[in-house]
């Protein structure tokens, strides 16, 4: 493991998403202490998409001056974690360092709403963004999807469903470290029962929560896709110690073998989440590299 990182295992809770609730209170609590990022310039704004008749879900824009493109991002937390709050530093920095705006999508937690609220959250926010692209300053064929962990899993099923059902055009998908397959069955899901922050106990309890007794179907896992032809172009970006490992670098290469350009990039030394240590080199180079390959693909 890279040194840097390393040193910082001993702080994190041990954690196994048996209790969701007083595990998001934890997940605030260490996202809170991350130091905030300068919003000098940027426009951040809250909205509200109606989703059904009976749901509506919250959005937060960051607007870049004069941004390049747009991206609907998906925040990480094991399905059953995270909100607009929690993202705060993560949205802005990926907005400041892209040029892009983004459309931090604070959708709905398992187990409380299990699959597939969530997805239709996103897809609502990126029906929503492409609608008002000309309020946000940006061309409807410049939108990308993307997230971290369980978000990069459900920006991945959004690029599929909207593939599908003919939806608003996607040009890339950023998926950082995703969560994509609820079988376990690959190496890195097997054998990794005690590494730092992730595990094979909290992805088990993670899917549990968020597909409830049924069976994974639809959009849920998409590693289970039949056919990933016809999908944008995406960055996948994966973690030497994480359960989810084998499984991103799978989904990069089915994705090739569909005719799908992927740029696959795998950290060594590092876990699951670790760039949140933005004190470490690697970490730097990690938020760094997404951003970039954000700004690559929104560019002309």
């Amino acid at each position: 493991m890279d040194p840097e990182l390393e040193a910082f295992v001993p702080l994190f809770p041990r954690a196994d998403l048996t209790d969701p609730v007083a595990e998001r209170k934890n997940f605030a609590e260490l996202a809170a202490a991350i130091p905030p990022p300068d919003t000098t310039g940027m426009e951040i704004e809250d909205h509200t998409v109606p989703v059904d008749a009976d749901a509506e879900v919250a959005v937060r824009i960051y607007r870049p001056p004069q941004p390049r493109g747009a991206v609907v991002w998906l925040h990480g937390g094991g399905f059953v974690m995270g909100d607009l709050d929690t993202e705060h530093p993560w949205a802005t920095r990926m907005a400041d360092a892209s040029g892009a705006a983004v459309v931090s999508v604070g959708y709905r937690l398992a187990p409380e709403h299990p699959y597939p609220a969530a997805l239709d959250d996103a897809g609502a926010a990126l029906a929503w963004t492409a609608e008002h692209a000309d309020e946000l300053g940006v061309a409807p064929e410049r939108i990308a999807v993307g997230g971290h962990s369980a978000g990069g899993g459900i920006a991945a099923a959004l690029a599929l469903r909207a593939r599908d059902e003919q939806g608003p055009p996607i040009r890339f998908q950023l998926l950082n470290q995703p969560q994509l397959d609820d079988r376990q069955e690959t190496w890195s899901a097997r054998n990794f029962t005690d590494t730092p922050w992730l595990n094979h106990g909290k992805i088990a309890a993670s899917w549990q929560h968020y597909l409830g007794s049924a069976p994974a179907a639809g959009y849920a896992a998409p590693a289970r896709a039949a056919d990933l032809a016809g999908l944008p172009s995406a960055y996948i970006a994966s973690a030497e110690f994480c359960p989810n490992r084998d499984e991103n670098i799978a989904y990069a290469q089915r994705l090739l073998q569909a005719g799908v350009s992927v740029e696959l990039h795998q950290w060594p030394g590092t876990f699951h989440g670790s760039q949140a240590i933005l004190s470490a080199e690697v970490s730097q180079r990690q938020i760094a590299e997404l951003a970039a390959a954000l700004r690559r693909a929104l560019a002309d």
